[in-house]
C-alpha cells in the first residue's frame, strides 16, 4: 500500500487551505477593525502623494499617532 493515495486526500487539505484562507480573512478584517492596519494605509497614502521625503518608520509613525490621540482625544470604544 506504499505510494497510494488515501481516498479523499485531496479534498482534505482543499478543506484545510479553505478553513486557513477564512482565518486569515478574518485576521484581517478584524486587524483592520482594530487599527493594526493604519501604518500599512499610511505607507500607501506617502507613495501615493508622491512627497519629496522619505516616511516615518513604523515606530515613529504609532508614537505621532498615540501622541495625536492623546493631544486630541474624540469619542472612542477603549
Amino acid at each position: 500500500m506504499f505510494g497510494s493515495k488515501r481516498p479523499g486526500s485531496t479534498d482534505a487539505a482543499a478543506d484545510m487551505n479553505a478553513v486557513i484562507d477564512g482565518f486569515r480573512g478574518f485576521a484581517r478584517y478584524l486587524g483592520g477593525v482594530m487599527g493594526a492596519d493604519a501604518y500599512t494605509k499610511y505607507l500607501e497614502h506617502h507613495a501615493a502623494a508622491g512627497q519629496g521625503i522619505p516616511p516615518l518608520t513604523e515606530r515613529e509613525f504609532w508614537r505621532d499617532h498615540t501622541d495625536r490621540q492623546d493631544s486630541n482625544p474624540q469619542s472612542r470604544c477603549c
